[in-house]
């Protein structure tokens, strides 16, 4: 008979029984016979294909009176579901959602598999699948060693397809077969499911300061669209904490707090704690608001529980929009530092700033020009009008500004291929100065500059097909601005950055309370070499030259004097996963006033990165004394499924590490286990060093969340 025979299984069921067209089936088998004209029999590489179901065996026979199929295999059965049951043999109605499956195996989403003496599915559409004399695991089984890392044994399992939930009765967790605990009852998700109430993976803590702890969140699943993990954590003898976070996705955006509330023995006696919030919402006429709350108890809390390095919080709300040539940005923020030494009473503690700009093309100038209008407001809570603790600020200095700017640009392309351009910026600034006797209570100023530049882009092309090609461009640039302006609070200018980005700037100061002055030229040169096997390299070397040295630059920031320091910045970038890129200050005498050193080398099996600051001394920057620092970090597979993880940051003007880390990752294709180990060196007179231990393990195959990369284990042969 002729091989793999189609038929028309719903031909014979329509004999026998009304159907409807969405209940027609697909049987196809090497050779099918009627008999008695109520029994089907199909033998030899039997499929049915039934409501996205498919079915596989080596014979089928269907009893139209008892409307039941009897099945030899082995049998294969995959639902619409992603489930799939392999048996020896067994008996289903003819929907294949009820019946009796014998020595069968079910694998869920390729990950969880779970053997059983007998299968059982019942329920509309086969929700419920009961199975007895149950192993469950989601570790691949090999010859050479039958025994999986981790498995549950069980005398029953019931898997709710309908809720995804698995439960087990009388359950019993093995590691590598030996026996570690025993639950009369036990609830977990099956691997399609993303959110269910219940305990999550547990994870071991051991500090220093509060000795060895265990978390055991609790996630509670309010509805569809809001969930709340409740966390205890309790280190032996030194802290009880209850952590906790709310999510809520609104329907124009989504909200989350984090907090929590702790007795230790750190603080004897004070309830410590923390709340961190957010919410981003879409409002009316394309705004989106922001508000974010931060507070704690005291300034160690952050750090002593391993929360975050946070140092300044930050509480208020935001209101923005942006359009194609629009953008406005309202915020309102109350700070509070929890850095050693900081005395929030003469910080500025409350801030309120707005800004609108808009860009536009001028109809008769060409161009295009750009108008901004920013107020900006602080207040200290110190009354205080002179400077009491040394700092160089008035310990109660307030300040409201308003700032108008209007600035444009245009570009000429000359014969000759040169790039000619010229523009203009006027700001004018109304600042109102409350408690500070230095300065009288309202400052206008006004400052117009101007500019010309020349740009000469000389381009070489692939000398022959594959070449590389080059990009060198020299630029000069003269900017004319007044040599003085009225003198006002510098809240917001305390350190300038020299770089690349702002060498052809009007100005190099970050904010608006000062503006640069005086006439000057930049100079700059920028080579790039992009090569088609996947390199690409560029430097870029520059400089300012000032008519009058005036003062408004310290020696940290590269930018003093007539001259300034030579800015070199480099990069390089390869198709091997090599990055490097390096920014230098330095003088005519080779004396570095900044060096920035930024590596990182990614591989298939391995990772390494670093970077290393260097800076001079500069009291005007709150910087006392230099900074020298060096971190790294890196990864790299051990081989079967280990990976080793290191980090670390040394100060060389302290001569000592400040922090250091190790970790190590074991993960397959059925548990993920992660030890780490972090210390903290310093200290000051709100945190001490401290060291971290933590484990953490998951296993695979219950709830979703897989990282998308396969680690399934190959068996030796």
């Amino acid at each position: 008979m002729m091989r793999r025979l189609w038929l028309a299984f719903l031909t014979f069921l329509a004999l026998t029984a009304p159907a409807v067209a969405q209940d027609k089936a697909t049987l196809v088998a090497d050779s099918v016979a009627i008999s008695g004209g109520s029994t089907l029999t199909a033998t030899g590489a039997v499929e049915v294909f039934y409501r996205g179901a498919r079915l596989t065996a080596s014979r089928i026979v269907y009893d139209q009176t008892t409307d039941r199929l009897t099945i030899d295999g082995p049998i294969t059965l995959a639902d619409a579901n992603g489930m799939v049951i392999l048996a020896d043999m067994g008996e289903m109605s003819r929907d294949l959602t009820e019946g009796i499956l014998q020595s069968a195996r079910v694998v869920m989403e390729e990950q969880l598999q779970i053997a059983a003496a007998e299968l059982r599915r019942s329920g509309k559409d086969g929700r419920f699948t009961t199975m007895t004399k149950v192993v469950a695991s989601s570790c691949q089984i090999c010859p050479s060693n039958p025994v999986p890392l981790w498995e549950i044994r069980a005398s029953a399992v019931r898997h709710d397809q309908k809720e995804r939930q698995i439960y087990f009765d009388h359950a019993q967790f093995r590691v590598a077969g030996l026996p570690i605990f025993y639950l009369p009852r036990l609830r977990m998700p099956d691997p399609t499911l993303d959110r269910a109430t219940g305990f999550l993976i547990p994870e071991m803590r051991t500090t220093s300061q509060l000795g060895v702890g265990l978390k055991l969140p609790y996630f509670i699943k309010i509805g569809d669209s809001r969930d709340l993990t409740l966390t205890p954590y309790y280190a032996v003898g030194q802290t009880s904490t209850m952590e906790f976070r709310y999510r809520q996705a609104l329907a124009n955006g989504d909200l989350e707090l984090n907090g929590a509330v702790s007795k230790d023995d750190l603080i004897a006696g004070k309830t410590r704690g923390y709340l961190f919030g957010k919410a981003d919402l879409d409002v009316a006429r394309g705004y989106s608001l922001g508000i974010t709350v931060q507070s704690v108890s005291d300034r160690a809390y952050l750090l002593d529980y391993g929360i975050s390095d946070t140092d300044r919080l930050a509480s208020g709300v935001t209101l923005t929009r942006t359009r194609r040539n629009e953008h406005i940005d309202i915020r309102a923020f109350q700070y509070q530092s929890i850095r050693a030494g900081d005395v929030n009473t003469v910080l500025p503690n409350s801030v309120a700033d707005l800004s609108f700009t808009r860009r536009f093309k001028p109809a008769y100038l060409g161009g295009e020009g750009q108008f901004r209008f920013q107020f900006h407001s602080l207040w200290r809570e110190s009354t205080v009008n002179f400077d009491a603790n040394g700092d160089g600020i008035t310990d109660g200095r307030d300040v409201s500004r308003a700032s108008a700017m209007v600035d444009w640009r245009r570009n000429w392309l000359l014969g000759n291929g040169m790039l000619f351009a010229t523009g203009f910026e006027l700001d004018a600034d109304f600042y109102a100065i409350g408690q500070d006797a230095a300065y009288p209570g309202t400052v206008t100023r006004v400052l117009p500059a101007v500019s010309a530049e020349l740009r000469w882009p000389w381009v070489r092309g692939a000398a022959a097909p594959g070449g590389a090609t080059q990009l060198i461009e020299p630029v000069i640039q003269l900017v004319l601005s007044p040599d003085t302006a009225n003198a006002v609070p510098n809240e917001d200018s305390q350190t300038v950055n020299f770089d690349e980005g702002n060498l052809f700037d009007f100005s190099r100061y970050p904010g608006s309370d000062v503006r640069e002055l005086g006439q000057r030229v930049n100079i700059g040169l920028t080579w790039t070499r992009i090569d088609p096997k996947g390199w690409t390299i560029g430097t870029t070397v520059g400089r300012v030259f000032r008519a009058d040295d005036l003062g408004q630059f310290s020696a940290g920031s590269g930018l003093d004097g007539t001259a300034s320091d030579w800015l070199f910045a480099t990069r390089l970038e390869t198709a091997g996963g090599l990055s490097l890129t390096n920014r230098a200050l330095f003088d005519d005498a080779f004396d570095f006033s900044r060096d920035e050193l930024r590596f990182a080398f990614t591989q298939d099996h391995y990772d390494l990165n670093a970077s290393y600051l260097w800076l001079i001394a500069d009291p005007q920057e709150s910087r006392p004394v230099p900074i020298s620092e060096l971190v790294v970090g890196g990864g790299l597979d051990l081989g079967q499924n280990w990976r080793g993880r290191v980090s670390g940051r040394y100060d060389f003007e302290a001569e000592q590490t400040t922090r250091a880390g190790f970790g190590l990752l074991y993960r397959n294709e059925c548990a993920t286990i992660d030890f780490s180990v972090s210390r903290r060196f310093t200290s000051s007179t709100n945190v001490s060093p401290s060291t971290d231990f933590n484990l953490s393990v998951v296993l695979g195959g219950f709830s979703s969340g897989a990282d998308g990369r396969a680690y399934r284990r190959s068996c030796a042969r």
